[in-house]
């Protein structure tokens, strides 16, 4: 009962911040509710500390995240806010991780998977549909995408985040089958950063979610708003299926 109060404290302080002006959830990102629908955010807890991620609807109970977003499901929950501003905070009742995620993919070189699907334990507003996954071998490189989150304006700044907006960005090389990593084509300072793990990046038109975004840095290092990395959604659909029908009670 205590982390959900917590849990509850940390939703309504996202709700006031993302009422102020200078509030660019994403950096160099603008308010954007075409995608209300369709992403939320997933609140977590560790030791000393309380943060979130951002998330894509998949249907009224499952949501995709990055997997380094999860916490022990009890130390889980999901958020947004409903008709009337009013948060909503819904506990997380089981989480599934890609087997090849690796938390220490950076320092020991190796691939990993960063993606992982949560179940709510009820569902969400009526208002939310399952997000279109992409199939196929797209986005090129050069292909605007539009990253949706609810980030925060600055590394580490939780406070800016909270409101769900946008920012288009260009596919970049490397060239990749399993990622896509974006950027700023004019070379702006503009990406993922704090809370926007989890963030899909959609097709140019906004019908498609092509990759999460699971990884980001500032344009001359660490920090946000340079280039942004996520997995490409289309060779992991599959997985995300059999992953669904499992958090289902299915096989």
């Amino acid at each position: 009962m205590r982390f959900r109060h917590s849990l509850a404290r940390l939703a309504l302080a996202l709700a006031l911040a993302s009422g102020r002006p200078d509030a660019h959830a994403l950096v160099g990102a603008q308010p954007d509710g075409r995608f209300a629908d369709r992403v939320a955010m997933v609140l977590m807890r560790g030791p000393g500390e309380a943060g979130f991620c951002s998330a894509l609807v998949l249907d009224a109970r499952t949501l995709l995240t990055a997997a380094h977003c999860l916490r022990a499901v009890r130390d889980m929950a999901v958020h947004y806010r409903d008709a009337s501003g009013a948060p909503v905070v819904i506990p997380v009742e089981a989480a599934l991780a890609h087997p090849q995620y690796r938390p220490d993919a950076i320092r020991a070189r190796a691939v990993s998977i960063d993606i992982a699907l949560v179940r709510t334990a009820a569902p969400l507003d009526s208002r939310f549909v399952g997000a279109a996954l992409a199939s196929g071998d797209g986005p090129e490189v050069g292909e605007s995408v539009i990253l949706t989150g609810f980030g925060a304006m600055s590394d580490g700044d939780w406070k800016s985040g909270g409101s769900l907006r946008s920012v288009t960005l260009a596919v970049r090389e490397p060239a990749s089958p399993v990622l896509v990593w974006a950027a700023d084509p004019g070379g702006r300072v503009a990406g993922a950063c704090s809370g926007d793990s989890g963030a899909p990046m959609w097709s140019r038109d906004g019908a498609t979610a092509l990759a999460i975004a699971t990884w980001a840095q500032a344009p001359h290092g660490r920090g946000c708003g340079g280039l942004t990395q996520g997995p490409r959604l289309a060779p992991l659909r599959r997985w995300i299926e059999d992953a669904r029908r499992r958090l289902d009670g299915g096989d």
